[in-house]
């Protein structure tokens, strides 16, 4: 019987092919990491075809790890950094400029002039999103307008645009399907997440030409077939969702009220809403959190930009440190960090702030402070900026009593405990802490038929820890204030 499952997840820094049982077993994995381009301050980008030679390799050498039979496998599925923008001429399958990551702030001057115009509020309405080089439309215009000849080649129908979920689906199909799912296309500025479909007046405030655009499909669904001349099978393509949503998924995050929070390259906490699109008053978004048999199921979301690529940063930048794993030690050692402070707004500062222009900074330094303060420290704030995420969501009347992690950095106990009592709220850990790449599989368990509802994949997860807060009141407002102190003093003016 077809019971297994594939899953590919196209990250910011790698992308990796995991395959499973129908249990959630992994039976083989690969993954492989790709370079990041940085053209000039605030951009960032990465060559479209180092990310295709990434997910054909790791996909060829999760297939061979275990000698898993292409024939075995029922569907595969597709989860991607979100928000990244790329552009292919339908002829060649090539892109005409590098992709554009979400991280990129190259549009912030757009963004303004666009709020200038008084357009932010219908913006919000149809997408609940903000005004923000974060998302694709403005980052798609540009690449219309700095091209040569995008624009007229675009309008002529000779170009296709996609986030990265549909660019893999371009080059899977062999060019016989673009489509994205309604997660992807919820993050772009174009799509009316109320009606469902691309809109309009979106695409007039933008500038962007329809004819550019993919279909819309729900999150398990028919995407086609690979072609066998690009991974080596053919195998169906069963299910699409960006990573966040994924990781909701794989976090069996059905039911309204659950929350989920994610520490990869960034941060993302997205709480289920049902049917209701909720929408923030404190400069929250609200997404498609998934869309299953046409139903539309709701997030409320926050989004910062900078988490595991801070400690990145300490390994890389400053070689402070050898390893990701060694924050824990350093932070056990060294104990909650109260005058420094690192604030790491590499890239601006996202969600409740909306701050393109703010840029990273260490404060508080004495003579005495060193390498175990500024590596705890940029722990420290990771947490902090979720407790800024979450106060927010309780604003809006989300106050979730447990918050399920998932993620690179939530193997650091150090910081989980800090986090449930910055955030003082049950922080959970599941046994399976690659909640992106099984959520993919999940909805292609979903679209093939390996599960019959989302019940059964509710069955497959379980908890590996649990980690209760305990801070007093008094020391956990102390230390936010001097987080929000911090924060204060890198933000623009305005």
């Amino acid at each position: 019987m077809k019971e297994h499952l594939i899953a590919i997840d196209q990250g910011t820094s790698s992308s990796r092919c995991v395959i499973f049982d129908r249990n959630g077993s992994v039976l083989g994995s690969s993954q492989q990491e790709f370079p990041q381009v940085y053209p000039q301050p605030g951009w960032v980008e990465h060559d479209p075809e180092a990310i295709w030679t990434s997910v054909v390799d790791t996909t060829r050498k999760a297939l061979a790890s275990r000698g898993v039979a292409p024939l075995s496998i029922a569907g595969l599925g597709i989860t991607n950094q979100r928000e990244t923008t790329l552009v292919w001429d339908r002829e060649t399958g090539r892109c005409i400029y590098n992709a554009i990551v979400w991280q990129d702030r190259r549009t912030a001057k757009t963004c303004q002039r666009l709020r200038e115009r008084g357009v932010e509020e219908a913006v919000i309405e149809k997408t609940g999103l903000r005004l923000d080089p974060y998302f694709s439309a403005t980052k798609l215009a540009w690449l219309l307008d700095h091209v040569d000849g995008a624009r007229s080649r675009a309008e002529a129908g000779r170009l296709a645009f996609g986030t990265v979920d549909s660019f893999l689906l371009w080059r899977l199909s062999g060019g016989q399907v673009h489509a994205t799912d309604a997660t992807n296309a919820s993050r772009t500025l174009l799509f009316n997440i109320h009606s469902q479909q691309w809109d309009d007046e979106l695409l007039d405030i933008f500038g962007i030409p329809a004819a550019l655009l993919p279909a819309v499909r729900d999150c398990a669904d028919d995407y086609g077939h690979t072609d066998a001349a690009a991974i080596g099978a053919r195998i169906p393509i069963r299910g699409v969702a960006g990573d966040q949503q994924a990781a909701l998924i794989g976090q069996a995050g059905f039911e309204p009220g659950v929350t989920k929070s994610t520490y990869g390259t960034g941060c993302f906490v997205i709480a289920n809403t049902g049917a209701e699109a909720l929408r923030s008053e404190n400069k929250l978004l609200t997404t498609v959190a998934y869309r299953l048999g046409g139903r539309v199921t709701y997030g409320l979301e926050g989004s910062i930009f900078v988490a595991g690529s801070a400690v990145q940063w300490l390994r890389d930048q400053l070689r402070i440190i050898d390893s990701a794993q060694a924050t824990e030690a350093i932070a056990e050692a060294t104990g909650i960090v109260e005058t420094v402070h690192v604030v790491p707004a590499f890239t601006g500062l996202g969600a409740p702030y909306w701050d393109p222009d703010a840029r990273g900074a260490v404060l508080g330094l004495t003579r005495d402070s060193g390498i175990n303060e500024i590596v705890t420290a940029t722990l420290q704030s990771i947490a902090y900026q979720t407790c800024d995420l979450t106060r927010a969501m309780a604003d809006d009347g989300i106050s979730p009593s447990v918050i399920r992690v998932d993620g690179g950095m939530v193997a650091n106990n150090w910081f989980l405990r800090f986090l449930a009592d910055m955030l003082q709220v049950t922080v959970e850990r599941p046994a399976n802490v690659e909640s992106t790449v099984t959520g993919a599989a999940c909805l292609a368990g979903l679209g093939s038929g390996v599960y019959g509802s989302v019940q059964e994949i509710e069955a497959l997860w379980s908890s590996d820890a649990r980690f209760e807060p305990g801070m007093d009141a008094g020391r956990r407002e102390r230390l936010y204030a001097g987080w929000l102190s911090a924060v204060s003093r890198v933000r623009t003016p305005g």
